[in-house]
């Protein structure tokens, strides 16, 4: 069985958070920082366990915030490698030579919560910070407390040597990043970043790109109009790459069906033709898989450019299903001709998502159509006996 996500931080963490602190500023108070951290941790899921290491920090870093960053700043590990641009960040770890990945998530907790009255020195604090762990949700109260100032560094970023840096840029100012404070104001109006969003969809960094896509991706979800235009703008002439980053921003508009996205992309809305689809089993466990089957046959004229992906309307407790938009695949398909389709697919449980027992309905989504559906009764997973 992996090993569950908030053990990331764990005891471990905490000792390694003191020594090195202790390491560049003798003073502090590693005892009481570990009594402190130590305290209830066990009991935490993850995201608390950050806060409450981010609230021990509180507790025994100099109460001068400059002289708080120092500290931390000299507590990280050097930036010494040739850097690979699309690292993951969570791959780096503590050693010897100073902090790294994960156990700096606390960190950016207490530079967002302190740093907030003092948001020059906190936005140079999670510069340092963002080159060894992100910094995606500790930027996020600088960036509501002080725009301006927080977009005016954010544009100076953009050209940063620090892939890691230039994708803060978009991932820190993301309307919805999941888990991260909702930015209200880009919610309602996210035209601030659109030209953060211009300097780096090219970016050399994939890791970058990535990002860039998700931030349309959001911005979407509330304004599908500037997507469109976003599209109309920046389609024409554009490389492989910048096409890829595109198809993945309005990944969601394409979902739902939404009409003039379909056509920027040369789709139609719906299918001109029969469908028949077929889910088996129809009855199994949490943990089962399901195969799904499709025969498409077109009644049009024309090809047609079919993007085919599925819906599975989750069963929960409370009664009301909650949806999920699976790709599946894009095809042409000739006039009057048939295609086939199959996809297996998982009903587990995963760090995002708990599978309940109950009736799951799948839909076959075609253009953002919904074109057919079926039922799939989902039972309690079998329990393993124990040994006696």
């Amino acid at each position: 069985m992996a090993e569950a996500f908030k053990n990331l931080i764990n005891a471990e963490v905490v000792r390694q958070v003191g020594q090195h602190l202790r390491r560049v500023w003798p003073a502090f108070d590693r005892k009481r920082f570990e009594k402190l951290a130590l305290a209830g941790l066990e009991d935490l899921e993850f995201k608390a366990r950050a806060q409450h290491l981010g609230q021990a920090l509180q507790a025994t870093l100099p109460d001068d915030f400059h002289h708080a960053a120092e500290v931390l700043e000299a507590s990280f590990k050097p930036v010494t490698h040739v850097e690979d641009p699309d690292k993951e960040l969570g791959l780096l770890r503590t050693d010897e030579t100073g902090l790294a990945g994960w156990v700096l998530w606390p960190v950016g907790e207490f530079i967002a919560q302190r740093g907030v009255d003092h948001p020059e020195r906190a936005l140079q604090a999670l510069h340092a910070l963002t080159q060894r762990f992100t910094a995606e949700f500790a930027i996020r109260p600088i960036i509501v407390a002080h725009p301006e100032l927080s977009l005016r560094t954010l544009t100076e970023w953009t050209t940063d040597p620090s892939a890691h840096v230039r994708r803060l840029v978009s991932e820190g100012s993301r309307p919805r990043l999941p888990w991260g404070l909702r930015l209200k104001a880009l919610v309602a109006d996210p035209t601030p970043t659109l030209p953060l969003l211009e300097a780096l969809q090219d970016d050399v960094s994939e890791y970058v790109r990535r990002s860039v896509a998700n931030h349309l991706n959001d911005i979407a979800k509330d304004h599908p109009h500037l997507l469109v235009d976003w599209l109309s703008k920046h389609m024409p002439g554009a490389s492989p790459r910048r096409i890829r980053l595109l198809r993945h921003a309005t990944r969601t508009l394409v979902k739902q069906g939404h009409v003039d996205t379909l056509r920027a992309w040369g789709l139609e809305p719906g299918f001109e033709g029969s469908v028949h689809f077929d889910v088996s089993p129809r009855t199994v466990r949490v943990g089962e898989v399901i195969a799904l089957s499709a025969s498409l046959t077109s009644r049009a004229t024309r090809s047609s450019k079919l993007v085919i992906d599925y819906v599975v309307h989750h069963a929960r407790p409370s009664g009301k299903p909650s949806l999920k938009v699976f790709k599946g695949q894009a095809i042409t398909l000739e006039p009057e001709a048939s295609a086939p389709w199959q996809k297996m697919h998982a009903l587990r449980n995963t760090s995002t998502r708990t599978i309940h027992p109950g009736t799951h309905l799948i839909a076959l989504q075609v253009n953002g159509q919904t074109l057919a559906s079926a039922e799939v009764q989902v039972l309690d997973a079998i329990k393993p006996s124990r040994a006696t």
